[in-house]
């Protein structure tokens, strides 16, 4: 069953596999991601660790509480979207995996 597999060689590609992924969450940590909601009233920034880095609020949305809730937590959740989908496609071409 596995008289055709080099065994010696399974180290090496585990290790250019584990490279692969840390440069890839390496790169993907300096990525930056910014969506904007309520036409550019609020806006939210992640990097690819889904981390905020940033968040801008118009001073005009202060006095409405409801509306800035509602506008961040959209902007918000659009970065959070936009940085997945590039991490995903990202993963997919590096490793090859198509529509995976």
């Amino acid at each position: 069953m596995f008289n055709d597999i080099d065994f010696s060689k399974m180290n090496e590609l585990l290790q250019n596999a584990k490279e692969k992924i840390q440069n890839f969450e390496n790169d993907a940590a300096k990525r930056e991601f910014t969506a904007k909601s309520g036409g550019g009233l609020v806006s939210a920034s992640i990097n690819g660790n889904f981390e905020i880095i940033d968040i801008t609020i118009a001073d005009e949305l202060f006095e409405d509480k409801q509306s800035l809730q509602i506008l961040l937590i959209s902007a918000v959740n659009d970065a959070i979207k936009l940085a997945y989908e590039d991490k995903k496609n990202t993963a997919a071409a590096m490793f090859n995996l198509g529509g995976f």
